[in-house]
């Protein structure tokens, strides 16, 4: 039996959806996804079963005008991300069509690799007609010389298992990368991380929108089948610790257990999930912080 598989990078603008199109195509949650923009700061890699083959998707963080030096970090990722995958997808969002950020997108993608495919998703089709998906997907396959345009619905599921029947006879005959079980090759530290990250972000909505992380300190395995976990809440001043902590404790209470019970799900197993929350004024300038992370501390120079 020929097998195939192979790395397909999803770049797009931050928000176009492509966690969501991760999370899809492999079916489980794998990839941060809240309603804020620019979540995903590591290049998570979901593995998805399509027939014979096997597909990696590197979920980047999205593409734009970076001020910070994490966000440098996190531009110069997704572009690495998606010149070394064997198939790029730009993901663009039909209600907001070609942006400023979307064509420097398309203008960036003349600097990868000669020969390279590059394939065109048009997301969130439900929020227009179709006169104007027609005419977004002229418009954008006149910038650029796609290989294929899909119309998608990453959060209904339309037009996605097409897609990934095409990505999948894309990739070169090679033996599968991961084991059959295997969905994400992120450590389980990292993915319990960014599960909590997730519930804080969605928690404190404009509060603390990018000045804090979280790490996992230590994951210990218990003879009864649990585990007990311990993470780190790094925040940038003290003020944003008692956003946190919350009146008496409550915010950050009920973080823990809506982290605590996704994690178990996820696991299929008990959990016991520790949080502490620490103040490091300069995190955002220490290239350990950017390891955890997934990223290149360089990348932000």
């Amino acid at each position: 039996m020929t097998t195939r598989a192979g790395f397909v990078a999803l770049i797009g603008e931050p928000n176009a959806g492509k966690s969501t199109l991760t999370n899809r195509m492999v079916g489980a949650k794998v990839s941060i996804v809240t309603h804020k923009v620019q979540t995903t700061r590591t290049r998570i890699r979901g593995v998805a079963i399509e027939g014979d083959a096997q597909i990696v998707f590197v979920d980047t963080p999205g593409l734009f005008v970076p001020r910070r030096r994490l966000d440098r970090a996190m531009v110069k990722a997704a572009w690495g991300g998606a010149a070394d995958a064997d198939v790029i997808v730009l993901l663009i969002e039909a209600h907001r069509g070609v942006t400023e950020g979307v064509k420097r997108i398309v203008d960036g993608l003349k600097d990868m690799p000669q020969g390279q495919t590059v394939a065109l998703a048009i997301n969130k089709i439900d929020r227009v007609k179709a006169e104007t998906l027609l005419a977004l997907s002229q418009d954008l396959n006149e910038r650029h010389a796609f290989a294929q345009t899909f119309m998608i619905s990453a959060e209904k599921g339309h037009g996605v298992d097409d897609m990934r029947r095409w990505l999948a006879d894309q990739l070169p005959e090679e033996p599968w990368l991961y084991p059959e079980d295997q969905i994400a090759d992120l450590p389980m530290r990292m993915i319990a991380a960014e599960m909590t990250r997730e519930k804080l972000t969605l928690r404190l909505h404009q509060e603390l929108p990018y000045q804090l992380t979280v790490e996992t300190e230590h994951w210990e395995e218990r003879k009864d089948g649990s585990a007990r976990v311990d993470q780190v809440v790094y925040v940038a001043r003290d003020g944003h610790k008692g956003i946190v902590l919350g009146h008496k404790g409550e915010t950050i209470k009920a973080i823990s257990k809506a982290s605590r019970e996704e994690l178990e799900e996820f696991l299929g197993r008990k959990v016991h999930l520790f949080l502490q929350v620490k103040v490091r004024e300069n995190w955002l300038d220490e290239a350990e912080r950017y390891s955890e992370m997934g990223l290149d501390f360089r990348d932000g120079d």
